[in-house]
């Protein structure tokens, strides 16, 4: 099998195009069973074990798994189709099985008890150290400690789980894809500015349709929820997106994702108490920055303290608007993206459609790489001839000013049917240095924004771009580490919480005059944006940022405390809950068929369990961190090289927030957060 299996042939870069559902599991058995056969040997071969007889070769033979696992993976989210499904379902359990297994192998454990305690062990480098720190940690948290019964137990449920949750983001999918809407009268779509029109166009034509076609997708809903006259249309697309994999809404019970949450909530909690914690949010929180549930929901609710008197009054403002302007008195879940769009060109005579000429994808994507190339000193060039997955996927490589090759990744900007919705940074391939010679990382960055229509460009709203400069923050922390071993390099061993900074932190330079002058010319004329509409621009930056902030604290709070405070007696309440926390951070309650957590891919099919609070987390740490230039120049090049050797290139080699002192000379204040979101005050 092995000479036709491209899975198991290749070196490098995968070949895509030639990986077929039938050659996944094969390949993933094969590995299975190589791995075995060599952590037993390994084992066997001696009692005096040390970086360089075992953990070295370990993580060769982890890094080789990951290798073929990752493009199976990325092509299941980004080009899902029936086979190559059942083929991934197949191999999770295989593999949740296999990691629970190394987890809880007891030799295994006293091989690295036995480097951690033997004198060379100070011998080894700071990132080595912290390898072996961080397996012994995650052995314990594998249930190394537990009893025969309990550690089959904690099996059982991992694997039961790597199902649930592969099927929570399936069920989304396919809910996703399953609704459209045909529109004959162009009419109906007043409102819509003339490229979400095209789109609509362009969408019935691909499938084979005349009029216009609305889908679940980003691209087609955001426009119809913003900018559309017609009422009812704004309803019944809200209705049909926020019920998505639920009991309610057009597929009511299609592919309902209540049982699932239901079980996955129980199972971590059961998986948490076995391993001696409390609840789940504790398990989280033994692996991120924060040090306890109390300072996590602590921090959360000083945030609502601070945001939610402004977000109320941002509410008001948009009631007395729609009221006193357009006779609209009672205002539901979707007319609230519609007068607060109209409300914003009304203070600020700014829309995302103004700015969107100025946005030409290609033009971005170069003038992003222009950014960082004054930052860090990188030049970043496209590699053609390289296999991808999709027509629309484009290739880079990153070069410092030696000229040596730092990382490549992979671009796939547009949504499309078949593919996960969102936007995301993986990792292809990890750095590591064996014999002197490095393995360069690999990185895929996908979104989901609106196609090219007709002969234009893609023209990208504001929020997109933001959306582009925050995944590749997430890639160079992937591509520029200097780490040499898999287990700490780029993003690999760094704590959830802190995960966010090089990502939150990219997104300052889309609001700044310099940078933008790099890249945002009229697709047309080439002209760069008007001072005037920057001036719009930068003082509708925080509009409304108070019912942002709330909105996140909302989610953060639900998915720590569904975590922390779970009763199996009682099960998830997940709405009963959820009406709890909005009761105290939100400022709008949505409509009693809202389906939100059905869809809430991030803490049900993602990493984020007890952990979407990273994301206002790190938005602290990156907020402070861009402070630093704002005291020197946003392209101050001795501030942004101290930035790539103190944070991008560590890795997980050491605790985030040693990083960030070493950086910032202090511990992280929340000042600059709120400064920069209008709440200071």
């Amino acid at each position: 099998m092995t000479s036709e299996n491209p899975l198991l042939t290749f070196q490098g870069l995968p070949p895509f195009s030639q990986i077929k559902p039938e050659h996944i599991e094969p390949a993933i058995d094969q590995l299975l069973a190589e791995n075995r056969n060599t952590l037993a040997e390994l084992l066997d071969s001696t009692e005096h074990f040390s970086w360089k007889n075992l953990v070295e070769p370990l993580e060769d033979m982890m890094d080789r798994l990951s290798a073929v696992w990752s493009p199976v993976s990325h092509m299941n989210s980004v080009v899902n189709s029936d086979a190559l499904r059942d083929a991934y379902n197949a191999c999770l359990e295989k593999l949740s099985a296999y990691y629970t297994e190394l987890g809880q192998n007891e030799a295994l454990f006293k091989a690295y008890e036995y480097i951690a305690e033997h004198e060379s062990y100070q011998q080894l480098d700071q990132a080595q150290r912290k390898v072996i720190e961080n397996e012994l940690r995650d052995f314990r948290l594998s249930g190394i400690d537990l009893s025969d019964a309990n550690k089959a137990r904690y099996r059982d449920i991992m694997q039961r789980l790597s199902k649930l949750t592969s099927t929570f983001g399936e069920n989304v999918l396919d809910a996703t894809q399953a609704w459209s809407k045909s529109i004959d009268d162009e009419s109906d779509l007043a409102g819509l500015p003339e490229s979400a029109i095209a789109l609509c166009r362009q969408q019935a034509e691909n499938a084979g349709q005349s009029g216009y076609l609305l889908n679940l997708e980003f691209p087609s809903y955001y426009p119809v929820i913003t900018y559309a006259d017609d009422r009812e249309l704004r309803h019944e697309m809200y209705a049909a997106y926020v019920t998505r994999a639920s009991d309610e809404g057009p597929n009511a019970g299609e592919w309902d994702n209540s049982p699932v949450m239901e079980e996955i909530l129980a199972l971590r909690h059961e998986l948490a108490q076995l391993l001696g914690f409390a609840n789940y949010a504790e398990r989280s929180i033994a692996t991120k920055m924060a040090a306890s549930t109390d300072q996590v929901v602590q921090f959360l609710q000083e945030l609502a303290e601070r945001s939610l008197p402004v977000a109320k009054a941002e509410l008001e403002q948009v009631r007395e608007f729609a009221k006193t302007q357009f006779g609209q008195t009672e205002l539901e879940a979707w007319d609230i993206p519609y007068y607060s769009e109209k409300l914003r060109q009304s203070e600020y005579n700014i829309s995302q459609e103004e700015l969107k000429p100025y946005f030409p994808a290609p033009q971005v994507i170069e003038g992003m790489f222009a950014v960082v190339g004054k930052l860090y000193a990188l030049q970043i060039r496209p590699h053609t001839g390289v296999d991808s997955w999709h027509d629309d996927v484009q290739f880079f490589e990153i070069r410092d000013s030696d000229n040596e090759l730092r990382g490549q990744f992979y671009l796939d900007l547009y949504a499309r049917a078949n593919k996960r919705g969102g936007a995301w940074m993986d990792e292809c391939i990890s750095r590591k240095v064996r014999n002197g010679k490095v393995q360069t990382p690999v990185a895929y960055l996908t979104c989901n924004f609106t196609p090219p229509i007709g002969d234009d460009p893609a023209l990208l709203t504001h929020g997109e771009v933001e959306t582009l400069f925050h995944e590749f923050g997430h890639g160079l922390h992937h591509m520029l580490t200097k780490i040499d071993y898999t287990s700490v390099s780029g993003i690999s061993g760094v704590a959830w919480d802190a995960v966010e900074l090089p990502s939150q932190f990219m997104e300052n330079w889309c609001w700044e005059r310099e940078a933008l002058d790099l890249f945002a010319s009229h697709y047309q004329s080439g002209d760069k944006i008007p001072d005037d509409l920057y001036q719009r621009m930068k003082a509708a930056k925080n509009f409304q940022s108070a019912m942002q902030m709330a909105r996140q604290l909302e989610f953060s709070l639900f998915d720590f405390r569904l975590h922390m405070e779970f009763d199996p007696d009682k099960g998830a309440n997940v709405y009963t809950l959820l009406d709890d926390v909005r009761k105290q951070v939100a400022v709008m309650q949505p409509p009693s068929f809202n389906r939100f957590p059905h869809s809430f891919s991030h803490i049900f099919a993602g990493g984020y369990a007890a952990g979407y609070y990273s994301y206002k987390w790190a938005e602290v740490l990156s907020a402070d961190a861009f402070s630093a230039f704002e005291e020197t120049h946003i392209f101050d090049s001795h501030t942004g090289q101290r930035f790539l050797q103190s944070i991008l290139e560590q890795g997980g080699s050491r605790e985030p927030m040693e990083l960030f002192v070493d950086f910032r000379g202090r511990e992280p204040t929340i000042d600059a957060l709120l400064r920069h979101s209008g709440l200071a005050a």
